[in-house]
């Protein structure tokens, strides 16, 4: 094999394929929580989630949307080698309780717009991690300080999050 040869192959070997199937996953997960909210009439849409905050279901699907961006970020620190120590669960509630205020009144299609947009995004900067970053590991504050992997931020992140809340949705409208 000629060194082009066995890059070409590297490239389309390990490198890049778990990124391609966290980012599938991601995929994945967006799009079941979207193909459901789909079929919810307006007083599902409305009705109260099971939890401390008791947000609407539609809130809900908006808050899966709007924190891929954050999410990613804070895989991407992780990549790095940066520590992530300012994110806390207090600060994630208050961060959800500001969400949930400003964007109680919103719309199926807005909240499923940004929902594919945003996953989509998500998706493709997943995509461009490396084996490497997605191996490297740093502190992050909300696994306790523990010294996490990017791999594991994007696994318990990114990707669980619609796959979570849906799970949540479902058992609250009895489906």
């Amino acid at each position: 094999m000629s060194s082009q040869t066995t890059a070409t192959h590297k490239i389309k070997g390990s490198i890049g394929r778990r990124a391609e199937l966290l980012a599938d996953r991601i995929e994945e997960g967006a799009a079941g929580l979207a193909a459901f909210a789909e079929g919810l009439s307006e007083v599902d849409w409305s009705t109260p989630v099971s939890g401390s905050d008791r947000r609407p279901v539609g809130v809900t699907v908006h808050h899966v949307a709007s924190v891929y961006p954050i999410e990613v970020d804070l895989a991407r620190a992780i990549a790095s080698g940066k520590a992530v120590t300012d994110v806390t669960w207090e600060v994630v509630a208050q961060l959800n309780g500001k969400h949930a205020q400003e964007n109680a009144g919103v719309t199926k299609a807005a909240a499923l717009e940004l929902l594919r947009r945003n996953s989509r995004e998500a998706a493709a900067a997943v995509r461009a991690f490396t084996d490497e970053e997605l191996d490297r590991a740093a502190p992050f504050s909300l696994s306790f300080g523990a010294p996490v992997t990017a791999q594991f931020v994007i696994e318990d992140h990114a990707l669980r999050h619609s796959w979570h809340h849906l799970a949540r949705i479902r058992t609250v409208l009895g489906r």
